[in-house]
């Protein structure tokens, strides 16, 4: 039986044929890799530290990492779109490689960081890849049952990556750290390579390279004023207010740019979908709340409730086990009913109702009551998490599904520096106001430099100080999920207004009644699959 016989006969079945499964496996291993590396790194940061020298040039190793990822995400996406979506995915799985064994051999911190910028280039590859390959694959009304997935993979990421990265640095040494990702790159190469086979594309419009610049520096300059802002550099300091203008002036020329480059990076016109602009914006809140949530979360239950910072990931299982369980659920219904905007209206209420729980947490909460309120945060993301690209991938053509994928994964990303910088920023201003207020002396010195401490360092102090400390950490997570509370407040404003446009494809009742006029061509025709 050839391939192409074994897909329609497994579609009569109601299955993806073998090698459609095999695929897809290969993609959750790179899909892996993308999340998992952060994590394990952030483990094996105080080791890396020790050998190689460079505390003052610390936070490079991830801020190259994320400008990278974040600068490279749309290009790989219109590169999959114009070129083909298998050598693009194949080629920024190669590049992540390279960047992670050179990381490993790194030999100063100067080093690390143009190498983590190498490994961060594959990176904004590979979550893009994933979602288009699995676009053009899977049909749109099928793709909710691999929702359980994507968010299965996302979890195991969040919860595993401290304790691998642990694991590994101490028995293997942090080298291994970044060594761990070539023998899982090379399984994932050897099974696209061997059974995706997508048809090939050879586009004769030339790369959008101004766009591309003008987009790059923008993103450059807005993750790094999330990133020094309120740190490195006062808000308001002449370095931010230099950056605010570089990346206004860059977006604003790049959105003047698009509407004359003959293939542009971003098309402006997938922004008149209203699905998918809504999409974009949901997209951005989820990850502003998400990573937010995540920094927090563990934060919280170790200063206050004295939880092991060793199980830090554990801490998140409420949430993140809520997540993948909702995400599951979402996907089987949308794939036997066809119908979705439940979803987003659902999640971005339990995410607002979640966050104000979170909010209300003080030194008396027990890990209970508090397992219960990140359980309810987790139900909304599970909702939201894989439905926004689900939604916004529907809401285009198909020769669009790279640069939806790449805009959808951009804006996440992009709501996650300002999660993490906003409500950073609150978070610490409000500790460090409780500390002056609370303790004096040598108590508030102990803390000044900083809204965290160890638990060591916690338990060292003394206990006035370390139960202003806690009564600090506990204000300043009230004001930071409060604020996320609010933010979440939008992504239900926009689900209301989400168009339920038919999921057509594979499915129950795919073939039941009439075509959406409304729908892209991507919805109203069935992916023809060469795999």
């Amino acid at each position: 039986m050839t391939e192409k016989t074994e897909a329609a006969a497994a579609a009569d079945a109601g299955k993806q044929p073998r090698s459609v499964r095999v695929v897809l496996l290969a993609l959750m291993i790179a899909m892996m890799l993308a999340m998992l590396d952060n994590m394990i790194i952030g483990t094996a940061m105080p080791t890396i530290v020790g050998e190689l020298g460079g505390l003052e040039h610390l936070s490079w190793v991830v801020t190259a990492y994320t400008l990278a990822t974040a600068a490279s995400t749309p290009l790989w996406g219109k590169l999959g779109d114009m070129y083909g979506r298998k050598g693009s995915f194949m080629t920024s799985i190669v590049i992540f490689l390279i960047g992670s064994a050179l990381s490993g051999m790194a030999q100063d911190m100067g080093q690390l960081i143009g190498f983590r910028a190498i490994q961060g280039l594959g990176a904004g590859g590979l979550m893009v890849g994933v979602m288009a390959i699995i676009g053009d694959l899977i049909p749109p009304r099928e793709r909710g049952k691999y929702q359980g997935m994507i968010a299965g993979v996302m979890a195991l990421s969040m919860i595993g990556g401290p304790l691998v990265g642990g694991t590994i640095t101490d028995n293997w040494g942090w080298r291994w750290s970044f060594y761990i990702n070539i023998p899982l790159g090379v399984i994932a190469l050897i099974a696209i390579s061997a059974v995706l086979h997508l048809p090939k594309k050879r586009s004769k419009a030339r790369i959008d390279y101004p766009g591309a610049a003008l987009l790059t520096i923008g993103i450059t300059a807005i993750v790094l004023v999330t990133t020094w802002g309120g740190t490195e550099y006062a808000w308001t300091s002449a370095r931010i207010m230099e950056l605010i203008g570089i990346g206004v002036a860059a977006l604003v020329g790049f959105v003047f740019w698009q509407t004359r480059a003959a293939e542009p990076i971003m098309p402006l016109h997938i922004f008149r979908s209203r699905n998918f602009t809504l999409m974009s914006i949901i997209g951005f809140i989820v990850g502003f709340v998400m990573f937010g949530a995540t920094l927090f979360l563990p934060l919280y239950q170790q200063a206050v409730q004295g939880a092991s910072a060793t199980n830090s990931g554990l801490l998140l299982l409420p949430m993140l086990g809520a997540m993948l369980v909702t995400s599951m659920v979402a996907g089987r219904v949308t794939t036997n009913t066809g119908r979705y905007k439940i979803f987003p209206v659902a999640g971005g209420a339990l995410m607002t109702v979640g966050l104000f729980l979170l909010s209300t947490m003080d030194t008396d909460t027990t890990r209970f009551t508090s397992g219960l309120y990140m359980a309810v945060v987790g139900l909304g993301m599970g909702c939201l998490m894989q439905i926004t690209m689900l939604v916004a991938q529907n809401s285009v053509e198909m020769k669009d599904m790279g640069v939806a994928s790449s805009s959808t994964t951009l804006f996440r990303t992009l709501g996650s520096s300002f999660g993490v910088a906003i409500m950073g920023a609150l978070f610490n201003h409000r500790v460090q106001d409780v500390m002056a207020e609370r303790a004096t002396g040598a108590g508030a010195k102990a803390t000044e430099q900083s809204a965290t401490l160890t638990a060591d360092a916690l338990n060292a102090l003394p206990a006035a100080v370390r139960d202003a400390y806690q009564h600090a950490v506990s204000s300043g997570t009230h004001g930071a999920f409060l604020l996320g509370s609010a933010v979440a407040v939008l992504a239900l404003v926009a689900a209301v207004f989400v168009k339920e446009v038919p999921l057509k494809g594979a499915g129950p009742k795919a073939a039941d009644g009439p075509a959406d006029d409304d729908a892209p061509a991507s919805a109203k025709e069935p992916v023809t699959e060469t795999v």
